[in-house]
């Protein structure tokens, strides 16, 4: 009797185990879960106000320092403005000839001077016809709404093995220097271990200074200067394809989208002010080890919020909202997934992820998060449009 009993308890305790271990498996794969983050709730009130359709695959929008024009980039080689409401029909800059196509090639990134009302120099970043990446300095014309192409001059050039994972953001840090965001060369993998490689720009988070030598120089505190095999442009390695990042300025914090393989997603919250941080691509995708077997993770900075190829396949990194409009997102950083279309958000306080919410607000296929120079947010969707964030009734 007390034999058949204890193994009772034993079958009952096993199966109990069983449920507990797949319930949880089934709640981690849905990307629920993760880093120690709350799981997103649902929250209401957060809408889009379109403020621009029609567009060729929008990927980008910034405006300069104080400019209330917005200034949309098209992947398929042009930037648009968008001004009082209305795009303006003559591009901005047009260099469709020379950018190649594909699925994750184009100009991909666009970058006004902190003092571009003073020198009117702009950055882009896109695969040439080669498909190698180009960053390129421009300046803008005696028209304001027009670039001179008679005055642009190649910044850096790297090699592109494969037509994936080009990255492509780039965005002047509050030290004013200019970072760039690069993937690991593409296929699948990392076959050729470039996001370890310290003797390589790809798969890396690169740091230059615009400001002084040509066609840049090298800032002195990057943590791989003077070491011998080593790129001295490398601020932080181990990214697979960083698709957007930012900077908050105001909490001295960096935030990054990195584009997973197989499984996870993920986005990686750090001081900005700490240098040579290794991400962990390809030894880990997420908090995971990448491959079969065990990794060491010594030394490497785990994402703060992973999530399942169950709730999404790519995630689109956004930026930390600090307009005026809508005081409860405030502080909140914004990022979405290509694929499912949802919008999340969290408040990083302190080293923990507190008010993590998905919205009811589904723009599609969201390519981009930006702002304009007072710091009100807009998505930008695959389709063609662009809107501005708000809250209560779309208009």
């Amino acid at each position: 009797m007390k034999t058949t009993f204890i193994v009772s308890f034993f079958v009952l305790a096993a199966l109990l185990f069983a449920a507990l271990f797949s319930a949880l498996r089934a709640r981690v794969s849905t990307g629920d879960v993760s880093a120690g983050a709350p799981a997103p709730t649902p929250a209401e009130g957060l809408v889009l106000e379109r403020v621009a359709s029609g567009l060729r695959k929008p990927l980008w929008l910034t405006a300069p320092p104080g400019d209330p024009r917005l200034f949309v980039l098209e992947q398929t080689g042009t930037v648009r403005i968008v001004e009082s409401g209305r795009r303006l029909e003559r591009p901005f800059l047009d260099i469709s000839r020379e950018v190649s196509g594909g699925n994750e090639q184009g100009l991909l990134g666009l970058a006004f001077h902190p003092r571009y009302r003073e020198n009117g120099t702009f950055f882009v970043n896109y695969t040439d016809r080669s498909g190698d990446t180009r960053i390129e300095r421009w300046r803008v014309s005696t028209d304001p709404n027009l670039a001179d192409p008679s005055r642009r001059e190649l910044i850096l050039e790297i090699d592109q093995p494969y037509a994936n994972h080009n990255g492509g953001d780039l965005v002047f840090g509050p030290d004013g220097m200019l970072y760039i965001g690069m993937g690991d060369g593409g296929s699948g993998g990392d076959p050729h271990g470039n996001g370890q490689n310290l003797g390589t720009l790809l798969g890396k988070m690169l740091r230059i200074d615009v400001d002084h030598g040509r066609p840049y120089a090298i800032p002195h505190d990057n943590p791989l200067v003077g070491k011998p095999g080593s790129r001295g442009e490398i601020w932080a390695w181990g990214l697979r394809n960083p698709w957007r990042f930012s900077f908050d300025p105001s909490e001295h914090l960096l935030y990054i989208g990195d584009v997973g393989q197989n499984r996870w997603e993920e986005i990686d919250v750090v001081d900005s002010r700490a240098k040579g941080l290794n991400f962990g691509w390809n030894r880990m995708e997420g908090l995971h080890c990448y491959g079969p077997s065990r990794c060491d993770t010594a030394g490497l900075v785990m994402p703060v919020v992973e999530y399942g190829h169950d709730a999404g396949c790519s995630v689109t990194g956004g930026l930390v909202y600090r307009g005026a409009k809508i005081p409860a997102l405030v502080g909140h950083y914004l990022y979405a997934d290509y694929c499912s279309g949802w919008i999340r958000s969290f408040r990083w306080d302190h080293g923990r992820i507190v008010d993590h919410r998905q919205w009811s607000a589904r723009p599609g296929e969201v390519t981009s998060f930006g702002a304009d120079a007072s710091g009100e947010v807009y998505v930008l969707a695959h389709g063609g449009e662009v809107y501005r964030l708000a809250w209560g009734s779309a208009r």
